[in-house]
């Protein structure tokens, strides 16, 4: 069986009954979002994430297939929401982040992909001395591991609901790329590529039926967010020359 662990992952594992885990305490963060200029959102975080990140689109794949993503920092490297003490106050942190150490990763068994994930969590955070159980000695589930679990099953049905929000958006050629330059009083200029964006002026051309059907399944709420949420860059550039 081979487990494909999600992006920033080092190497995970199948969750046991009796494993113990140190989870992430108030306020940390998790190594790989520490040097993050961007981290995944789903579907039902574009409202709180638009509030506080630009939330723009990308591909992996040559423009095949997209994702929305919150972004952390001007550079490649560059988390400008994290500091010494956690994530900065009174922001979202997203919820690809406040998963960790746990995730539903794809399983790969006899060179054939499973259709359903597993239940994982990160083999660098098992602590048989230090760590929590997440079941008790009967094999039912703490507090803490419900809450966990419910969070990782909405997550990754709201992912799904994600990935159908950016095929429809490819699909009605509604994304188009774009470049971030800026100019700061200090230091050499910037340039952020890679993304894409909702083409408003394309939206007023859809036919009735692809614009109701934005309608109904509340991707043109998301859009809005989406287009106002790229106003936060100028609040990156704050931040950024904040800490210079």
């Amino acid at each position: 069986m081979q487990i494909n662990p999600p992006f920033g992952y080092a190497e995970v594992v199948a969750l046991l009954k009796t494993h113990r885990v140190r989870l992430l305490q108030h306020g940390e963060v998790p190594a790989f979002a520490q040097k993050l200029n961007a981290i995944p959102i789903s579907y039902t975080e574009f409202a709180l994430a638009a509030r506080d990140y630009p939330i723009v689109f990308t591909s992996g794949d040559g423009g095949k297939s997209f994702a929305p993503v919150a972004v952390l920092g001007m550079a490649a490297g560059e988390n400008l929401y994290v500091n010494a003490d956690g994530w900065a106050p009174h922001v979202y942190v997203p919820a690809y982040a406040r998963r960790y150490p746990f995730c539903m990763a794809k399983v790969t068994l006899n060179n054939v992909a499973q259709q359903n994930r597993m239940i994982c969590v990160e083999k660098a955070r098992l602590d048989d001395s230090g760590g929590e159980a997440m079941f008790d000695a009967q094999g039912e589930p703490s507090a803490i591991w419900r809450d966990m679990q419910r969070l990782l099953s909405e997550y990754e049905a709201d992912l799904e609901r994600g990935r159908e929000l950016c095929t429809i958006l490819a699909d009605y050629a509604l994304l188009e790329p774009f470049t971030m330059q800026a100019k700061p009083v200090k230091g050499d200029a910037l340039q952020l590529t890679g993304m894409h964006r909702v083409d408003e002026k394309k939206i007023e051309h859809l036919d009735v039926g692809k614009f109701k059907n934005l309608a109904k399944k509340g991707i043109l709420g998301r859009i809005y967010a989406h287009l106002l949420s790229l106003e936060n860059f100028s609040r990156l550039l704050e931040r950024r020359a904040g800490r210079a």
